[in-house]
């Protein structure tokens, strides 16, 4: 997997198997790898992280899967390849209405459900980490709720996605690295001081996760609900948006880039997402919930830090417990990074879909009006509350899950012949597998039979 994430791309086409990863990454590594996080612990104690471990094994598979077939039945359009779900369902299964759906359902997901998740969170961050609030101002007559942020953000977005594929991939490869890097070394100095602390908890994740532990012991499907839930929402493998980064990348063979998106899933939970997990439970800066009465009292299983900060300060408490001087602020602006690139990705995700749909014909103008509901969906997110926010969000993956999975369960039989294909050249001691679809019976792989 380390290894084809940095294999060059020696053509012009497409773009590189790094770039990729990190316009895939930019996807996955977003608001759920912090806010997510604090949410899981805060709903099913720190239990939840065990489970959010367990279904990123599984989601590597269903993105090595998802991801070797978008590569499969990708389609050349200019310089730049474009594939994903639609264009597998199509190819792969031969149902255009079942293609059309997803295509419509990931427009209205990536490109009004989702965004908004995005940037309430950095919205929300910047708040608590520099005193902002967001303005109320008279006009005609009518209060408006008015977000500086939101109108710094879109006009940042607005200058990137105007730019093209290339362009969002070119800005994902220079900041991925920075975001994640300097997230995880943050984390890495936590864990550094608290190194004695380790055993302890992993214990108390693992007893946590089996109901071995006193505290936690009554919340074991709490527990298991949370961490899967919030660990499909960081990583989104199987929810059919990596598949279209997957498919814009140039390489020999498609199961090299189910690899290294495979491996982006890895990153984004076992890395990313067990960073913010440690640092809160190594400072303590946590609640779990108990339940809510039906007069409105609240209980807790576990108590530590102050009611008033709610699992979206989590990180940044956990944080500022150990760097009072710039903490909040540290995870404010790490947070902006991580949901702007993944606002970026979703933006990619809606474009290739108005191209799936409007293919044959010219669908320049459906892109404008795309980039401008787009554009006001992320400034909405910002001046809406959470909750409203995490609602639309979790409707719109689980809309493209149900309908992605179903897709690749029917067509794993592809992805598989594919995988064996590469395992098979990789055993003959050839270095850089080549990939012939009509050896293996793999109809509609119009882009290789072409490159053949």
């Amino acid at each position: 997997m380390v290894k084809l994430l940095f294999t060059k791309n020696e053509s012009n086409q497409g773009i590189s198997s790094f770039q990729a990863f990190a316009l895939a990454i930019s996807g996955r590594v977003g608001t759920g790898n912090i806010v997510g996080v604090a949410t899981a612990i805060y709903m099913g104690g720190p239990g939840s992280v065990f489970w959010m471990w367990a279904i990123a094994f599984l989601g590597a598979s269903s993105a090595f899967i998802e991801s070797a077939l978008a590569q499969v039945y990708k389609q050349k359009e200019g310089d730049i390849f474009r594939g994903g779900p639609a264009y597998y369902i199509e190819k792969g299964l031969g149902v255009k209405w079942y293609a059309l759906l997803f295509a419509l359902i990931t427009v209205i997901s990536t490109g009004f459900l989702l965004p908004g998740v995005q940037s309430n969170a950095i919205n929300g961050t910047i708040s608590n980490a520099f005193n902002y609030s967001n303005q109320v101002i008279s006009l005609g007559g009518t209060d408006m709720t008015v977000s500086w942020v939101g109108l710094i953000v879109i006009i940042l977005l607005g200058v990137i996605i105007i730019g093209g594929v290339k362009r969002l991939a070119q800005a994902s490869e220079l900041i991925v690295p920075f975001m994640a890097g300097a997230y995880i070394l943050m984390a890495l100095i936590i864990i550094v001081l608290n190194f004695n602390h380790i055993p302890d908890v992993f214990k108390l994740i693992f007893s946590s996760a089996f109901s071995l532990d006193a505290t936690f012991g009554g919340i074991i499907g709490t527990a298991i609900s949370w961490g899967v839930k919030r660990g499909i929402y960081s990583n989104e493998a199987g929810q059919g948006t990596g598949p279209h980064a997957a498919a814009a990348a140039h390489v020999k063979h498609p199961a090299q880039q189910g690899l290294v998106q495979a491996f982006s899933v890895y990153v984004d939970t076992l890395f990313v997402c067990s960073a913010t997990a440690f640092m809160i439970l190594f400072s303590d800066q946590y609640n779990v919930l108990g339940g809510v009465s039906e007069t409105g009292e609240v209980t807790y299983i576990a108590k530590h830090i102050s009611t008033d900060i709610g699992a979206d300060g989590f990180t940044q408490a956990a944080v500022s417990s150990y760097f009072p001087s710039f903490g909040n602020q540290f995870v404010a602006i790490a947070l902006f990074f991580f949901a702007f690139t993944t606002i970026m990705a979703y933006y990619y995700f809606a474009e290739t879909n108005i191209a799936y749909i409007f293919k044959g014909k010219n669908y320049k103008p459906m892109i404008w009006v795309l980039r401008i509901v787009f554009l006001f969906s992320v400034y909405f997110g910002t001046i809406k509350t959470a909750k409203q926010a995490w609602d639309l969000g979790d409707i719109g993956v689980g809309l493209m899950a149900w309908v992605n999975i179903i897709a690749i369960l029917l067509l794993s039989r592809v992805g598989l012949k594919v995988w064996k294909d590469y395992e098979r050249q990789r055993k003959q001691g050839i270095e850089s597998p080549t990939f012939h679809p009509k050896e293996l019976n793999i109809k509609n792989a119009d882009f290789w039979e072409e490159e053949k």
